[in-house]
C-alpha cells in the first residue's frame, strides 16, 4: 500500500513525496480512508505510530476538494496539551500543506498573544492550540469557533491529567454540532471513553497497541540502583555507551535540575526541559537537541509526549513513572515509527511497585542489567518476585555487589440525537 492508494488529492501527495513518506503506517493506513468518509472516530494510539498524518492528511484533503468561498475563517480547530506538542502538529500541518492554499497557526500560553492577534487578523484555516490561551483569546473576542466544521482532540487523556477536561467541554460548546470529531489517545480510562460519547457520532475505533509498535521496537533494559546512585550510574552509561543523543526523565523539575548540575560537574553538558523553564529556553534546548549539538536532554513528562526528535538513541527512565502507560510513553521517544532503540530503566529500593504494574502492562518482564558498578541486591529485593531466596528468608536488606560505599544509604451534553450533513 502506498499514499496515493488512499485516494488523496495530488498535491498532498507531492507533499509527502517531498519529506519521504512512502507507505502508510498501520494507524495512517487504517484511520485515512475512514476519515475521508467524513466517519467521526475514536483512536487509541500513541506518539511515534505516524498519528498527526492520520488525523491532518484526510483533514487537509477534505479542505483541499472543498474550498473556503470568503475571507478565511477557523474551519479546523486541533487541541492539544502542551505547547511542544502544538507547535510540532502545527509543524507537521505546514509540510502537508505546502502546495495547498491553506494557513495554519499555534496558539499556547507563555509567550506575548499579540503576535498570535495578528495572525488571526490577517486569517487562518487551521488553528492548533492550547486549551487555556485558546480559551482566553476567545473571552477577549480574538477568535470565532463558529464555523469549525472539523474538531480534533490529541493527548486526550494528558489533557485530562492536566485538568484540561472543564476547559475542553467550554471550548466544544462554542463549536457547531455539524463537525466531524476526532478524539486521540493513548489510553482510554473511563473519562475519556465519557467524552467520546458526548463529542462524537458514531465513531470509528482505530487502536494501535503500545505492544504491537513502540514496546517490541526497544530493546529495553532495567538497572537496580540505591537512589542515592542514580546520578552515578547516569554518568557511568553516558560515558561508556556514548550515547548520540540520550533523554533523560526525572519525576521533579527539581530533579532535572540537578541531574544537568551533577552531569556538568561530570564533564557532561546537558540541558533540562520542564515547567518551570520559559517557552523560549525550552525551545533552544530541543532546537539544539533536534540538530545533535546536545547530546543529553533531561526532562519531566512535559516531554514525554508530542516531542519529534529523530534519532533519539537511548532513553534512560532515571525516576520510574507512578503511572505505566507514562512508562510506554517515555520510551516511546525512541523507536520512532517501529525503528529500533534503547530504553534503560533505573529502579531503586523504593520503585518496586511502580516496576510490577509497568510489566503487567506490558506484558514482560524487563530484562535485568546487573553488571554495572551500582547494582544493587538492596533495591533488586525490594521488587519482590525477583529477590533471591536467601535475602527472602532472612526478612531484610542484604549487601549486595556494587552496593553504595560506606553503607546504604460533563459541561454541555452534545447528546447523540443529533446528525450532520457534512460538506
Amino acid at each position: 500500500m502506498d499514499f496515493a492508494s488512499l485516494t488523496l488529492c495530488q498535491p498532498l501527495l507531492d507533499s509527502l513525496d517531498e519529506i519521504g513518506y512512502v507507505t502508510p503506517t498501520p494507524i495512517q493506513a487504517q484511520a485515512i480512508p475512514e476519515l475521508i468518509k467524513g466517519r467521526d472516530m475514536l483512536g487509541c494510539a500513541q506518539t511515534g505510530t505516524g498519528k498527526t498524518a492520520a488525523f491532518a492528511l484526510p483533514i487537509l484533503n477534505a479542505m483541499a476538494e472543498d474550498p473556503w468561498s470568503g475571507p478565511r475563517s477557523i474551519r479546523v480547530l486541533m487541541l492539544c496539551p502542551t505547547r511542544e506538542l502544538a507547535s510540532q502538529i502545527n509543524d507537521n500541518i505546514e509540510q502537508y500543506a505546502h502546495y495547498l492554499d491553506i494557513r495554519s497557526m499555534v496558539m499556547f500560553g507563555g509567550v506575548s498573544q499579540r503576535p498570535q492577534e495578528k495572525i488571526l487578523r490577517r486569517g487562518v484555516d487551521i488553528l492548533v492550540a492550547t486549551p487555556g490561551r485558546l480559551l482566553d483569546m476567545i473571552g477577549q473576542g480574538y477568535v470565532d469557533l463558529s464555523q469549525v466544521q472539523f474538531l480534533v482532540l490529541d493527548e486526550a487523556d494528558r489533557m485530562l491529567d492536566m485538568g484540561f477536561i472543564r476547559d475542553i467541554r467550554k471550548i466544544i460548546a462554542y463549536i457547531p454540532e455539524n463537525r466531524q470529531s476526532l478524539l486521540f489517545s493513548a489510553t482510554m480510562p473511563p473519562s475519556i471513553v465519557e467524552l467520546s460519547r458526548d463529542m462524537l457520532y458514531d465513531p470509528v475505533s482505530v487502536s494501535i497497541t503500545p505492544e504491537s509498535t513502540t514496546v517490541e521496537a526497544i530493546k529495553q533494559s532495567l538497572m537496580f540502583v540505591m537512589k542515592s546512585d542514580k546520578r552515578g550510574l547516569l554518568t557511568h552509561i553516558i560515558k561508556e555507551e556514548q550515547p548520540e543523543k540520550v533523554l533523560v526523565f526525572s519525576r521533579t523539575k527539581h530533579g532535572c535540575n540537578r541531574i544537568v548540575k551533577q552531569l556538568g560537574q561530570d564533564g557532561i553538558e546537558a540541558l533540562a526541559i520542564h515547567g518551570n523553564k520559559s517557552q523560549g529556553a525550552r525551545e533552544k534546548s530541543l532546537g539544539r537537541f533536534r540538530k545533535g549539538t546536545l547530546q543529553v536532554l533531561v526532562a519531566t513528562d512535559v516531554a514525554s509526549r508530542g516531542i519529534d526528535v529523530s534519532d533519539i538513541s537511548h532513553v534512560i527512565n532515571l525516576d520510574l513513572p507512578n503511572e505505566p502507560e507514562v512508562y510506554v510513553h517515555r520510551i516511546g521517544r525512541t523507536g520512532r515509527a517501529g525503528q529500533g532503540g534503547i530504553a534503560i530503566a533505573f529502579c531503586d529500593e523504593n520503585e518496586g511497585e511502580y516496576l510490577r504494574g509497568i510489566e503487567k502492562l506490558i506484558r514482560q518482564d524487563i530484562p535485568v542489567d546487573d553488571n554495572q558498578p551500582f547494582h544493587s541486591e538492596n533495591a533488586l529485593s525490594r521488587k519482590g518476585n525477583k529477590a533471591p531466596k536467601k535475602q527472602q528468608n532472612r526478612g531484610r536488606r542484604g549487601g549486595g555487589r556494587g552496593q553504595r560505599r560506606g553503607g546504604q544509604g460533563r459541561g454541555q451534553n452534545r447528546g447523540h440525537g443529533r446528525r450532520r450533513n457534512r460538506r
